[in-house]
């Protein structure tokens, strides 16, 4: 019985846990009435979850609603629905939803879904003042209420018959901005109003105009009144009168300031009027402007001013421009139709002038330091007017010119180019220097100095070398031509070479001639000779007014075996090199004599000796071996004759020895 009821509840158990398997198969979400929601209208996000369930049986649902991943609104209930409700929509509800429903351990996830509440709320303007003065600034607060930052805001002022002047201004972390805006000269009723921007899926929303806000603008002082005495008929000489005035609301750091092209004559401050007064001269036309300032508010007055030429300005002749030292200068001053003036004429320096004479006319023997420029004034009814500037130039004759190398001595190396000066000891600038190569002229230098260098860059082998310069200024006595200068052409050493006699070899204690010569350069050449060892040797040297030397040697060794070679210079400090030669040193004659006295005569003898000691021996072996003969020849003639005799009995007998012989071997068989 116990058994049959654990195997139903068994069974129970599995059946109830059956019922309660259930799965997401999607998670929803909605947005009511759109996902485009005007500003202050209702909101609905719904979240919906579609669940399949073995049975149906009643599960709880955790619902959490995100926006831009911040948690908004969460929900448990045991149907699959939650709605989150949003009684006025803002813009600051803008952005990505996404719904998250959990059950039992479960968790699915919504797509996201984009909300745009269009439109923004109207921004509210706030003035710090009412009523300011020109020159002062107003301060505006502009507010987005129920707005989230980053905002956009735009600041207007609005003044009649003007187009808005506009301010913008970027808020990071606010939903609020602060500006200010300057009160300028003809501000009088202004209105301020503002809207905000904002950026949403990179499009901008602007919102309405906030409400408008009325500065009125009072003036601290009045437009100031330029006065002139006279006003008109202005003549050079006569005293004109000016003065500025204007009417302030309270003295407060008030400056006038009259000005002539742009040019300050006279400020007061902490006045309302100014007085300024000056003779009248032809530079005194112009623009006059009256200026009054306060703080950042400025006003202004102008009025033009012509002035009548009492007299135009004096003339300064001089009988000559350039002359000649100790020659007679005369200098006159003169007005055009006009006489009664005083004259004075000067002389210009960094002081400004020396007084030479007060009279129209100036007359003195001029010298050198004469030079420069000069001037005439001349004054009528305390009018002074200055004439242009005559630039007056003394000459001092031109010395003899002396002519010479820069270098010091008078030569050049073929190939480079030859540097020349030319110099006087007097002479007033300037000097126009001519150099001569030959008779022909080469270049002309004109400079401020009393030297002048010349370049000749074509310097060739069979130049003469012939220099002269020549030297004249605006003095009367023209050019002077400095003495002849003959250049030496120095050619540098070309094509060397060194040979010796005997060539290659030569005997031990012989004599050698070296001769080393070149085939272009300049003399005296200087010659050398040097035998190569680790550090090459200097045999000879020697100068000579020639193209070529020699050197002999008189006793060759065995030591001077090596190679040779010789280096040629000349003044153009150019040296050459000629090829390497070898020279061998072998043995004399009667070396070769000597050795071969103390080798080859001891060979010989031992050659001889040996010869005759086999001859003696082979002598000494022949006496024996003749007598020898002899005998062997009676013997052999006996035996002969003996074995004619017994033929028959030789043959038997040696068979049958033969026979026995081979029957008595020990070997035999």
């Amino acid at each position: 019985m116990y058994l049959a009821l654990l195997v139903i509840f068994l069974q129970c158990s599995e059946i109830c846990t059956q019922e309660r398997v259930f799965t997401f198969n999607a998670v929803h979400i909605k947005v009511q009435p759109s996902v485009k929601v005007k500003n202050g209208a209702p909101m609905s996000i719904i979240c919906h979850a579609d669940i399949s369930k073995s049975t149906d049986f009643n599960l709880q649902h955790n619902i959490t609603v995100f926006k831009d991943e911040k948690l908004v609104f969460m929900s448990v209930s045991g149907k699959g629905d939650a709605r989150y409700e949003v009684p006025m929509a803002r813009s600051s509800h803008t952005g990505d939803y996404r719904c998250v429903v959990e059950a039992n351990g479960k968790k699915r996830y919504s797509d996201s879904l984009h909300v745009w509440v269009t439109g923004m709320t109207k921004p509210i303007l706030i003035a710090e003042k009412k009523e300011v003065f020109e020159g002062e600034v107003v301060k505006l607060r502009c507010e987005l209420p129920e707005e989230v930052p980053p905002l956009h805001f735009i600041f207007r002022k609005m003044k009649m018959n003007s187009k808005p002047k506009e301010k913008l201004t970027y808020e990071l972390q606010r939903n609020f901005s602060v500006i200010e805006f300057p009160i300028e000269e003809g501000d009088n009723i202004l209105q301020f109003d503002c809207l905000g921007k904002r950026n949403v899926k990179f499009e901008f929303e602007t919102s309405e105009p906030s409400n408008r806000t009325l500065i009125t603008v009072k003036e601290p002082f009045i437009k100031p009144t330029l006065r002139i005495k006279p006003s008109s008929n202005i003549t050079e000489g006569k005293e004109i009168q000016f003065e500025c005035s204007t009417v302030v609301a309270k003295m407060r750091d008030i400056e006038i300031m009259l000005l002539r092209n742009k040019t300050i004559l006279s400020s007061v401050r902490d006045q309302t009027t100014l007085k300024y007064s000056a003779v009248a001269t032809l530079e005194d036309s112009g623009e006059y402007l009256c200026k009054v300032e306060e703080g950042k508010a400025s006003k202004i007055a102008t009025r033009n001013v012509v002035v009548t030429e009492l007299f135009p300005k004096p003339v300064l002749t001089a009988s000559m421009n350039k002359l000649d030292e100790n020659k007679e200068l005369t200098l006159s001053c003169s007005i055009k139709d006009f006489q009664n003036a005083s004259f004075s004429i000067l002389r210009r320096n960094s002081n400004g002038g020396i007084l030479l004479r007060n009279s129209r006319n100036f007359t003195t023997r001029a010298k050198v330091n004469d030079t420069g420029l000069y001037i005439c004034k001349a004054e009528v009814n305390r009018i002074v007017k200055e004439s242009k500037p005559v630039m007056i130039q003394v000459y001092a004759p031109v010395s003899m010119p002396n002519i010479s190398v820069f270098s010091g001595l008078p030569e050049v190396v073929l190939g480079k180019p030859l540097k020349l000066t030319c110099c006087l000891k007097m002479g007033t600038p300037p000097i126009t220097f001519t150099f001569y190569k030959g008779n022909k002229a080469k270049k002309e230098i004109v400079t401020n100095n009393t030297c002048a260098v010349f370049l000749d860059e074509d310097i060739k082998q069979n130049d003469k070398g012939q220099y002269k310069c020549g030297a004249r200024n605006h003095h009367s006595s023209g050019m002077k031509t400095s003495k002849i200068l003959n250049i030496t052409v120095i050619v540098p050493i070309r094509n060397i070479s060194l040979g010796s006699v005997p060539y290659g070899e030569v005997e031990d204690g012989g004599e050698t001639a070296f001769l080393c010569s070149v085939k272009e350069g300049s003399w005296p050449i200087l010659f050398r000779i040097f035998r190569k060892t680790d550090r090459d040797v200097l045999l000879f040297e020697r100068s000579e007014h020639a193209d070529r030397v020699m050197w002999q040697k008189k006793e060759m060794s065995r030591q001077d075996t090596g190679t040779y070679y010789c280096i040629a210079s000349n003044r153009a400090n150019v040296s050459a090199k000629s090829h390497p030669i070898t020279i061998n040193v072998i043995l004399a004659s009667w070396q070769k004599g000597v050795i071969t006295a103390f080798v080859l005569i001891p060979i010989a003898g031992v050659v001889i000796l040996a010869v005759w000691w086999f001859w003696c021996k082979k002598k000494n072996a022949k006496g024996p071996s003749m007598e020898m003969s002899r005998s062997a020849l009676a013997t052999n003639s006996t035996s002969e004759k003996l074995s004619r005799q017994h033929d028959g009995d030789y043959y038997s007998d040696s068979v049958e020895n033969r026979h026995s012989r081979i029957q008595g071997h020990p070997d035999a068989t």
